[in-house]
């Protein structure tokens, strides 16, 4: 199957690397950094410069049959249209809600599938949480929580930079999908903050934008009460609530990503956390079902694989593998709850999650 890939960035190089190293695809991968595609190409991976993003790869989209986009959220609409046009299959990692919708719109009566969203969170967190859900009569809970952090933190924020900063932003300014009390509803991002912990560690988690994909329009009417938060090291929301909010730094995001690039470094050595609990009525007695994992860094051959590298590409290589096995839709739209849980871990590249240590105690 032939595959254009769009962005070598960190998780575009590890997508690249899977799908050509599987042997089942002819992988296109294409960017403006030649240094980047440089040494994918030294791997014999095909690459193609994009001078000019659009129209370059716009010309070279014919005869291609999937589109994988690991672009920046906001090139998210403009590579599904291009497509479009060219009759691909189309894939993505955004968790933009309003560019979510538009695909939606855009893949109806579609003759090629349109699967945005096939990342970490939204993503795999949605396909857990639809998993656990339909095992239950009837739903009271559904908490959705995941978290890319440093392993080992060190500056007052407690953070380090571990995936796209632009993406990072997006999710902290925008309003906030959930259903309460059966109703769905929006929600303000850094609000709704609360405290856990797992394996003797203190997390905080609060609200942010785009983690749940599509399971608000899923469950309404199903659920009492559903939401996703990210998880964060204590303290780290506050700050981050006094540079938006307090310092106007919302009004001004793009020097406010300058400070983060400049001051905030990036790590390698980082850890993901899935922390899903549904709870409700199953066979006459009230329950709660938990679905708990830790993702650590790992090294493969010549190259230092983050945990939010390893997850976010598995996800959306996942999802085109399940596509390519026909255990997915073949046109028109399909949301991450389509996805059977059980399919994603036996896959060859969704077993990453499989994998992964299982946490053993949450207060």
């Amino acid at each position: 199957m032939k595959v254009a890939l769009l962005g070598a960035g960190h998780i575009g190089q590890r997508i690249a690397r899977l799908l050509h190293g599987s042997g089942d695809y002819q992988v296109t991968v294409f960017d403006q950094n030649a240094r980047a595609l440089a040494e994918l190409a030294a791997e014999g991976i095909a690459t193609h410069v994009a001078g000019d993003a659009i129209e370059s790869i716009r010309a070279a989209l014919p005869g291609q049959q999937v589109m994988v986009n690991a672009l920046p959220y906001h090139l998210a609409i403009p590579a599904a249209r291009m497509a479009l046009q060219a009759g691909c299959h189309y894939f993505d990692l955004t968790e933009d809600v309003a560019a979510t919708r538009e695909i939606k719109e855009m893949a109806a009566g579609a003759r090629t599938l349109f699967m945005p969203q096939c990342g970490l969170a939204p993503g795999f967190i949605g396909i857990v949480a639809h998993h656990l859900a339909q095992s239950f009569d009837t739903l009271q809970e559904v908490k959705m929580r995941v978290g890319a952090l440093p392993e080992f933190p060190t500056n007052a924020l407690k953070y380090n930079l571990t995936w796209s900063v632009d993406g990072l932003i997006n999710e902290y300014c925008h309003p906030c999908e959930a259903i309460r009390d059966g109703k769905a509803i929006e929600v303000l991002p850094l609000e709704g903050l609360e405290h856990f912990s797992v394996d003797g560690i203190e997390y905080e988690a609060f609200n942010t934008s785009g983690g749940l994909g599509t399971l608000c329009e899923t469950l309404e009417g199903r659920v009492r009460n559903l939401d996703y938060k990210t998880v964060r090291y204590p303290g780290h929301r506050n700050l981050m609530q006094f540079l938006l909010r307090e310092l106007q730094l919302e009004s001004d995001q793009a020097t406010l990503k300058d400070i983060l690039r400049r001051s905030m470094p990036a790590t390698m050595q980082d850890v993901v956390l899935v922390f899903v609990t549904v709870s409700g009525m199953k066979r006459g007695s009230f329950l709660q079902e938990v679905f708990a994992r830790k993702i650590f860094a790992e090294r493969a051959r010549d190259h230092q694989l983050s945990a939010i590298q390893i997850t976010t590409a598995a996800g959306i290589c996942a999802a085109v593998d399940l596509f390519r096995d026909g255990k997915l839709p073949q046109s028109g739209f399909a949301a991450q709850e389509q996805v059977r849980l059980p399919d994603f871990l036996a896959n060859r590249f969704g077993c990453a999650y499989e994998k992964a240590r299982q946490v053993e105690t949450i207060s």
